[in-house]
C-alpha cells in the first residue's frame, strides 16, 4: 500500500503570542499520545520513529514545529484514530488522552543545574519579546488596514462573494453529515525566519484561487464565508488561521471539492502554474482606484514600521533558538532508550 505524508503546523508563534490548534485535528480520536519530557529533541525522535513505522502501511500527517525545521510537534494517524503529540501542544480535555513520562525510560534524570535553569529562563524571556514585537507589529498592521477599508466598496464585496459562493457550488448537493473544520497553520514565525508550506498544500488539488489584494481589503472575511458556505453543505474544511494574526484566515481547503482558496500576498506570495487556477484580486475589484498612490507616503511609513517590528521579533526568536540548543545539550538519552519509548507506544498501546 503506498503511503501519503502530508504536514501542516497546529502551533504558531503570533502576535497573540504562542497559538495552539490541535484540539480540532485529533476530535474523537481513540489514542492521543502525550509525551512528556523538557527535551524536543528527544520527544522529537520518538515521533520521527513513530512516523517511520506508520508511513508504511498509513498515511500520516506530520505536525511541524514552530521552534524550527530540527523539530517536530507530533504525527497523527488518522486511519488508526491515533496520535503522538509533544507535550507543548497538549490541551485539557484531549479524547483518549494518555500522557506518558519519559523519563521513566532513561537512565539519566532530567537536569536541575544552574546552567540548564538560565538557559530555559532565557528562552522564555527571549520567546515572549517575541510575541511583545509581534503585537506591536500587528498594531501598525491593523492602521494600515484602515486605509484601505475606507476606500472599500462593501456592497460590491458582498455580491462578489455571494456570485463566487454560487459559483463555486452549483451543482453541488448538499451532504448528509455535517462538516467540520479542521484548524490549522501553513506556516509561523520561527528562529529560521518566516516559513510556510503552501507550495505542498498546493498539489493537493486540481483548483487553486490566489487572492491577491492589500491588508484589509476583505481577504479574511471573503474566505470564512466560502468556509461557511462549504459547512452548510456538509463538507469538511481545513482553515488555515494567519501566523501574524490567528484571528484572520490565509487559507481554505475542501479535499472533497478539490479547491484551495487562499491569501497569496507578501510574505506568502505565489502565482498560478497551473491552467485550472485563478486569481481573484479584491484590491482590483473592490478597493476605491488610485487608493495606493494617494495614500503612497502613509502606506510606506506603515509597511516599514510594522515589518521592522516583526523582523525584531524574528530576531528574539533566533536568540531563544540558541538558548533552546543550551537546554538541549543538557539532556542524555541513547537509541535504545528511544526504542524501549516508541516501543512501548506501539505494542503496549496501540495495537
Amino acid at each position: 500500500m503506498n503511503y501519503k505524508a502530508s504536514s501542516y503546523y497546529v502551533g504558531g508563534n503570533t502576535a497573540k503570542g504562542f497559538v495552539n490548534f490541535l484540539p480540532s485535528n485529533v476530535r474523537n480520536f481513540n489514542h492521543v499520545i502525550i509525551l512528556n519530557h523538557p527535551s524536543e529533541t528527544l520527544k522529537t525522535t520518538v515521533i520521527q520513529n513513530a512516523i517511520e513505522h506508520y508511513k508504511k502501511d498509513h498515511e500520516v500527517e506530520v505536525l511541524l514545529s514552530a521552534l524550527g525545521g530540527n523539530f517536530l510537534d507530533g504525527v497523527i494517524v488518522r486511519g488508526k484514530s491515533f496520535a503522538v503529540v509533544n507535550d507543548t501542544i497538549s490541551t485539557q480535555g484531549l479524547s483518549g488522552a494518555i500522557e506518558m513520562d519519559l523519563n521513566l525510560f532513561l537512565a539519566e534524570e532530567i537536569p536541575r543545574n544552574e546552567k540548564f535553569t538560565e538557559a530555559k529562563n532565557n528562552f522564555d524571556t527571549a520567546t515572549e519579546e517575541a510575541y511583545e514585537n509581534f503585537s506591536i507589529g500587528l498594531e501598525l498592521h491593523d492602521d494600515l488596514e484602515e486605509i484601505y477599508i475606507n476606500q472599500m466598496d462593501f456592497e460590491k464585496a458582498d455580491r462578489l462573494t455571494e456570485n463566487f459562493i454560487k459559483k463555486l457550488l452549483e451543482n453541488v448537493d448538499k451532504q448528509d453529515a455535517k462538516g467540520k473544520v479542521l484548524d490549522r497553520l501553513f506556516g509561523t514565525n520561527t528562529k529560521d525566519g518566516v516559513v510556510n508550506i503552501v507550495p505542498d498544500l498546493l498539489k493537493g488539488q486540481s483548483k487553486n484561487y490566489y487572492i491577491k489584494g492589500r491588508a484589509g481589503t476583505g481577504k479574511s472575511t471573503f474566505m470564512k464565508k466560502i468556509k461557511n458556505a462549504c459547512l452548510e453543505h456538509g463538507f469538511d474544511v481545513e482553515l488555515y488561521h494567519c501566523s501574524f494574526d490567528p484571528n484572520s484566515i490565509d487559507m481554505v481547503i475542501v479535499r472533497e471539492l478539490d479547491f484551495c482558496i487562499f491569501d497569496s500576498t507578501d510574505p506568502h506570495e505565489f502565482f498560478p502554474e497551473h491552467e485550472k487556477d485563478e486569481i481573484v484580486d479584491l484590491y482590483q475589484e473592490l478597493v476605491t482606484p488610485g487608493t495606493d498612490e494617494k495614500f503612497a507616503i502613509e502606506i510606506d511609513k506603515l509597511n516599514r514600521d510594522y515589518k521592522a517590528y516583526m523582523k525584531k521579533g524574528i530576531v528574539h526568536l533566533r536568540d531563544a533558538g540558541a538558548y533552546l540548543e543550551q537546554v538541549e545539550q543538557q539532556f542524555v538519552f541513547n537509541e535504545q532508550e528511544v526504542d524501549r519509548i516508541t516501543n512501548f507506544i506501539l505494542e503496549k498501546i496501540v495495537q
